[in-house]
């Protein structure tokens, strides 16, 4: 968990170059319809898809500048922190936190999550990670090391990575809570080809990305450079993790 940072600055580029979820994780959340509370809805990357596939869903974000692109997109959007957002005695059969639940408290989360959840009711969090090609990560390994070495293999996480994730403390609150059943994960891939330019304005969007101040242009340079030295484009190959607790 941290600060979230203030993505609001840019809405429009997040909303351009973050994807949508993977469609076959789209379609296992649909099965589990009813009423959605999409958690850190962002500029509604997940809260669309789940509209478009005839579920009721309210997004909850803080920030009031992606909330504005949420709605531009037709989902409905509250503002306000997940903790100590006004429900107004309002019940959901679904929530969902799109890589958002690391801006949550974890202990404080899981709590206010069986308050929102109807018996029955599921939370799903998600996340993503990429991975490119070995030549391609050794020429990213280098450029990191040398602009931002805090900054962890994001291009190499492999599922194993994402399968701890959901298993450390800040992940995976819910099999130790007396509220939820235990815990059942699901993985999706998906792989496509990223031009430089795509790339280099998709990082430019992330949390640790941002954090870099005045080295994240030197970076973003020579990262374009470097993918162009490599053919111009990525091969990119997306795992999706699903987190899904059910509420008892």
């Amino acid at each position: 968990m941290g600060e979230p940072l203030p993505f609001g600055l840019i809405a429009d580029e997040y909303d351009r170059r973050r994807p949508a979820p993977p469609e076959d994780l789209v379609d296992d959340l649909e099965r589990l319809g009813g009423s959605t509370l999409d958690v850190g809805c962002g500029t509604g990357k997940a809260a669309v898809a789940l509209i478009e596939r005839g579920l009721t869903v309210l997004g909850l974000e803080p920030d009031e500048r992606m909330a504005a692109v949420a709605r531009s997109h037709g989902v409905p959007v509250e503002i306000g922190a997940f903790e100590s957002w006004d429900d107004g005695g309002r019940r959901f059969d679904l929530l969902t936190f799109a890589d958002s639940w690391h801006w949550v408290d974890p202990v404080g989360g899981v709590t206010r999550s069986a308050e929102l959840l109807r018996p029955g009711g599921m939370v799903a969090r998600f996340w993503n990670a990429h991975t490119v090609d070995p030549d391609v990560i050794e020429t990213f390994d280098a450029l990191y090391r040398r602009h931002a070495p805090e900054i962890p293999r994001v291009w190499e996480p492999g599922d194993g990575a994402l399968i701890r994730l959901v298993r450390t403390a800040d992940g995976e609150p819910f099999g130790q809570s007396g509220n939820f059943a235990p815990v059942q994960t699901h993985m999706y891939r998906s792989e496509t080809v990223r031009t430089a330019d795509d790339w280099v304005a998709t990082v430019a969007t992330t949390s640790d990305h941002l954090r870099l101040g005045d080295r994240l242009g030197p970076l973003l340079t020579e990262l374009h450079a470097a993918i162009e030295g490599l053919g111009g484009a990525l091969r990119v190959r997306r795992s999706t993790i699903l987190a899904l607790s059910r509420r008892l």
